[in-house]
């Protein structure tokens, strides 16, 4: 007659070093489902900006590597070298130059951007330099005075991002966001120099 197992008794061989009594831990065999850190953001730095012929353009020639307010050093720095050339350079050259600077620079910055590990920089001034030179090309002839309040302009709609600046800003990603929303920036800054000079 076949009798019941006692209580206390095993029905087979002990595995996994049950019968050792060596314990295994619950989670030791469990899949690690985190997602892996993501890279720090890199600090732009001059070594950074000669590590790459591109840096170069979008860090603005170092005046992006700024500790204050690396975007208004750009603007001065696209102000200062439009002084330059502008007796250089014809029209036709300053526009091909500019539309140039717009499509070069989404690669150009939206490159810079993805090795520093953020989407829009504040030492990539290329954007700022491009915009810029636009709006001193439509307002020349001026005075310094002129040239000045385009400056203020121009600095203010790019920092204080109104609508529609602001949606552009935060829908557009990459190098064309980058661009495009200091593109904007211009475009309102020659509004309101156009508006002023139609009122007076």
């Amino acid at each position: 007659m076949q009798t019941e197992p006692s209580v206390g008794s095993t029905r087979g061989p002990a595995v996994d070093g049950a019968s050792s009594g060596a314990s295994v831990p619950r989670d030791a065999h469990a899949v690690d489902n985190r997602r892996p850190r993501e890279p720090r953001p890199r600090r732009a730095t001059a070594r950074f900006m000669l590590s790459h012929p591109l840096h170069l353009f979008s860090l603005g020639f170092g005046s992006g590597l700024s500790p204050i307010m690396p975007g208004t050093i750009g603007t001065l720095f696209a102000w200062a070298s439009f002084a330059l050339f502008a007796d250089r350079l014809t029209v036709i050259e300053w526009g091909v130059l500019i539309v140039a600077g717009f499509f070069g620079g989404i690669a150009v910055c939206g490159f810079t951007a993805n090795r520093l590990g953020i989407d829009d920089p504040s030492p990539v001034v290329w954007d700022e330099i491009v915009a810029f030179w636009l709006v001193l090309l439509m307002v020349t002839p001026v005075s310094f005075t002129g040239q000045l309040w385009a400056f203020v302009l121009f600095r203010f709609f790019d920092m204080v991002k109104p609508p529609p600046i602001r949606y552009f800003d935060r829908r557009l990603k990459g190098g064309f966001g980058i661009m495009f929303d200091d593109l904007v920036a211009a475009f309102f800054t020659l509004l309101v120099i156009a508006l002023w000079r139609m009122a007076v």
